[in-house]
This record gives structure tokens, C-alpha cells and sequence, in this order.
């Protein structure tokens, strides 16, 4: 006859302790493990240690199921796996935040300043004048002489410049358009330095340059100079003479343009 094992009070209240002492394990361990986690997601294999309890235990059904053996190895596993986290945390130190660049920490309401040479380099324009070239005008022949005088003209602010010089041009070479609106008349005279403008040549280009070419500035130019009879007629009839000299201070930018001595009343640059 089978004797009933009588109900049991200690063991069953043993049995009951560490049932909760598990349970309160698990929770802290689970709490841990969440935070362990979100850092370390290669932990993960930490919590495989809680099911291998559960697989021993299941692992042989010939040997009969002890509640008090199993709590045992439960909480040995997650005694280790808790210590192992911890161990992690402690040799393994989060990353260090991103430095915070020194402009941004200037004081509220007040813009943030850029060290020293770290700035944006703002180009810089530098306008340097060009200087006039030099022109051998002794160089040129009289078709060149002209073109040249010409150019003269232009590079100071004249307008509708032409060179009408040649065959049948009445004394003039140059028409052209002063930057206050004038009208402009050049006659050119490539001499040698020992032939001079002569008064016939200027009484030639008196005659035609203000009752034909109806001049307001009329300008006699050459690589030359003017006999005393020819600045003296162009004095009675306003024409404005530029000998050698007066030519290479125009055209280096050294002296007046021939129509702001004309202006001035000069007959002679």
C-alpha cells in the first residue's frame, strides 16, 4: 500500500522564496539589460545565458524536475551574466561628445566671432592704372602719324573719331567729337625736326578749317615745331598748335589734351 506524501509547509515556502527572489532578479537584470542594450547591442548574448537553465532542465526527461536545482542554476546565471554587463560598462567608457566649435559659444544677442586667420578670405580687387605706352611718333609714317593722333583721341573720352586725311581733305585729318561737345578738327604734320610748320602751311588749314569743316576746336599737330609766323597767324585765327614736345606730354599723360587748352583760350600747348 503507497503511503501519500503529507503537504510539505517548509518546502513549500522555500519553494515560493525563491520563486520571488527570482522574479526580482529577473527584473533587475531585465532593467539592466535594456540599458546595456541601447549602448551595446553585442550583449545580447548575455541574456542567452537566462534560457540555459531551462534547456538543461529540459535537456533529459529521464531525470525528475527539481524547482530547487533549477532556481540554483537561474540565479548563478544571471548572477554571471549581471557581473559580466557591469564589467563591460566599467572597462569600456562611452564615446566622448563632439567637440563644440569655439564661434558657437559666443553669449546670447551677440554673434559669434571666427578665431584669427580661419575667417572667409574676401577677395580683393586691386585696380592698377595703366600707364600709357610710349609711341615713337618720329617712327610712323604720315598715314601712321594720323591713325595715331587718332587713337590719342579716342583714349581720352573723344567720340565719332575718324581719320579723313588723304586726297582733296581740306587740311583735315582728324574729325572727332570732344567729351563736352565740340566739334573737333585736326590737321597732322609728320615733319622732320629740321623742317618746321610754316605760316603757309598754317594760312592753308586757317581757310577751311572753321568756314568748311565748321571747327569749334581746331588743332595743328606735329612732330615738329611752329616758325614765329605760323604761331603768330594761328594766334589771330585761334588755332590751337602742338609742336613736338607738347605731343609727348599728351601722349604720356603728362600734359593737357590739345581742347582743354582750347578752352582755356591758349593757341599754343
Amino acid at each position: 500500500m503507497n503511503r501519500r506524501r503529507g503537504f510539505d509547509l517548509r518546502s513549500t515556502a522555500l519553494l515560493f522564496g525563491l520563486l520571488a527572489a527570482v522574479i526580482g532578479i529577473l527584473g533587475a537584470a531585465a532593467k539592466v539589460a535594456v540599458g546595456v542594450l541601447e549602448r551595446r547591442p553585442e550583449l545580447v548574448v548575455v541574456l542567452c545565458l537566462v534560457g540555459v537553465p531551462a534547456a538543461l532542465a529540459l535537456r533529459s526527461g529521464r531525470r525528475r524536475f527539481s524547482a530547487r536545482r533549477a532556481a540554483r542554476r537561474a540565479v548563478a546565471a544571471l548572477d554571471e551574466g549581471t557581473a559580466t554587463a557591469l564589467h563591460t560598462l566599467e572597462t569600456e567608457p562611452l564615446p566622448s561628445p563632439a567637440p563644440v566649435a569655439a564661434e558657437t559659444l559666443a553669449p546670447v544677442g551677440q554673434e559669434p566671432t571666427l578665431p584669427l586667420g580661419t575667417g572667409p578670405a574676401e577677395p580683393t580687387e586691386v585696380l592698377v592704372e595703366a600707364e600709357p605706352e610710349a609711341v615713337d611718333y618720329e617712327a610712323l609714317d604720315a598715314d601712321e602719324f594720323e591713325q595715331a593722333i587718332a587713337a590719342l583721341c579716342e583714349r581720352d573720352g573723344c567720340s565719332d573719331v575718324e581719320v579723313v586725311g588723304g586726297a582733296g581733305d581740306l587740311g583735315a585729318d582728324v574729325v572727332a567729337t570732344a567729351p563736352d561737345g565740340r566739334r573737333l578738327i585736326i590737321q597732322c604734320k609728320r615733319y622732320c625736326e629740321a623742317n618746321r610748320v610754316g605760316s603757309q602751311d598754317m594760312q592753308r588749314f586757317g581757310g577751311t578749317c572753321y568756314t568748311v569743316h565748321a571747327a569749334d576746336v581746331a588743332v595743328v599737330v606735329t612732330t615738329s615745331a611752329f616758325t614765329a609766323p605760323a604761331v603768330e597767324y594761328a594766334e589771330q585765327c585761334g588755332i590751337l598748335c602742338v609742336d613736338r614736345e607738347a605731343l609727348e606730354a599728351w601722349s604720356d599723360g603728362t600734359g593737357p589734351e590739345p581742347w582743354a587748352v582750347a578752352a582755356d583760350g591758349g593757341p599754343v600747348l
